[in-house]
């Protein structure tokens, strides 16, 4: 289970600004790899990304508990800062969603299509690919019931996939593996889950892991970091770290 020790209110207006600085179009290709917002310290983060969760794993009513004074300092931000106006759209869509005023989730395909939700930004993976290569990490949640990832999320659970781009197969044992940390911010349920190879995306590369997590119906909060290890046959095993990418999903 995830663990916190309350919302640290200033940290966590400022980590939910940082995903919205991040937020750029999710490119198909590896290179070149996106670049961070001048001033942003990697580091910072690496810590700021979990404390959204933090946040939202607070009082069932975030608007009327304590997160009350989070939001209202994002909100101040927003209305303050000289952010791209691409960037205030997507820190306006995280508040909403905090809060349940107006939604702020994913945008619903046509009912004939599946329902996917990208995270707010791509992630970077320092030399993942090679020495002098980096990869561009993607990822999506999947509300049930679907069919992806395999075996496919059932009704009040959420499939979460990550790929990066570029890079080869998963090797077989991952020393430190990629996790998803969620919190369902309607029914307080949370945890942290290893991402795997078990659903066989992608098995040749580029490498892609999956987890299905039982978050209950409701809005889900979700961070995805860790490290990955790749391994092309006949070539030493090469691992890294991804930065914290942050998602939102509604499980119906």
């Amino acid at each position: 289970m995830l663990r916190t020790r309350g919302p640290r209110r200033t940290i966590t207006a400022l980590a939910i600004a940082a995903a919205a600085a991040l937020a750029a179009p999710t490119n198909a290709v590896a290179q070149p790899a996106p670049v961070l917002p001048q001033g942003l310290n990697i580091e910072a983060l690496a810590s700021l990304a979990p404390a959204i969760i933090g946040a939202a794993a607070g009082p069932s009513d975030i608007a009327g508990g304590p997160q009350a004074d989070l939001l209202a300092q994002a909100r101040t931000l927003l209305e303050s800062s000289n952010l791209p106006e691409s960037t205030k759209a997507t820190l306006a869509r995280v508040i909403t969603f905090l809060d349940g005023s107006g939604g702020g989730g994913p945008e619903l395909p046509p009912e004939s299509g599946p329902v996917i939700a990208q995270f707010l930004y791509p992630t970077l993976g320092k030399g993942c690919i090679s020495a002098t290569a980096d990869s561009v990490g993607t990822a999506l949640a999947v509300p049930g019931p679907a069919h992806l990832p395999p075996p496919g999320p059932k009704a009040g659970q959420a499939g979460f996939v990550f790929t990066a781009l570029g890079t080869k197969k998963p090797a077989a044992v991952q020393p430190t593996p990629l996790t998803v940390s969620w919190v369902n911010i309607d029914n307080q349920k949370s945890a942290t889950q290893n991402l795997t190879a078990e659903s066989k995306i992608n098995p040749d590369g580029p490498a892609t892991l999956s987890a299905i997590a039982d978050t209950g119906r409701g809005r889900v909060l979700a961070v995805i970091s860790g490290s990955l290890t790749t391994q092309a046959e006949g070539a030493a095993p090469i691992t890294c770290s991804f930065l914290p990418t942050v998602g939102m999903v509604v499980v119906p």
